[in-house]
């Protein structure tokens, strides 16, 4: 058998209960609804169903519905936060994993409500509470976003 089918074998989901068992983050701020394709120490994907519900939509523009990018890089943030807790297992749930850098942040087409945004995070490297992670985000298998991104996972 080969690697890439153990691994398949191995994903996991989160759904949106089990999330906010990982992360801390809760409404308005929570910016995943659920997470499927987890590997451990590996990667995952995030799944934003974006509706015009959103409060951002309130000021982003109201003649003009977008997503904030900012909020798109949050996506990711969160998506990685809930790959690491998973990896690192049931003592760290609801600990803080905190944004370090975003580097090489690209934005490539507007998500609007309708959307189902998915956020794919890959793992670049790990060394102590410091990980780094590749991100992209995709709107119908489109690229709309991508960032490298780092994190600290704290024990505070």
């Amino acid at each position: 058998m080969s690697g890439a089918v153990e691994n398949r074998a191995a994903a996991v989901e989160a759904d949106n209960a089990r999330l906010q068992e990982l992360i801390p983050h809760r409404y308005p701020f929570l910016m995943i609804d659920k997470v499927v394709d987890m590997i451990a120490g590996e990667s995952a994907v995030g799944v934003k169903n974006v509706t015009i519900n959103e409060p951002f939509f309130q000021g982003h523009f109201p003649a003009r519905a977008v997503m904030p990018g900012v909020l798109v890089i949050e996506a990711m943030a969160q998506t990685a936060a809930a790959l690491v807790v998973h990896t690192l297992g049931a003592a760290f749930e609801g600990k803080l994993v905190y944004f370090m850098t975003i580097d090489n942040a690209r934005f490539r087409k507007p998500v609007v409500p309708g959307d189902q945004l998915r956020v794919h995070v890959v793992k670049d490297r790990h060394r102590g509470p410091v990980w780094r992670f590749r991100g992209e985000a995709k709107v119908d298998g489109k690229l709309v976003a991508e960032a490298v991104i780092s994190a600290m996972i704290r024990d505070d």
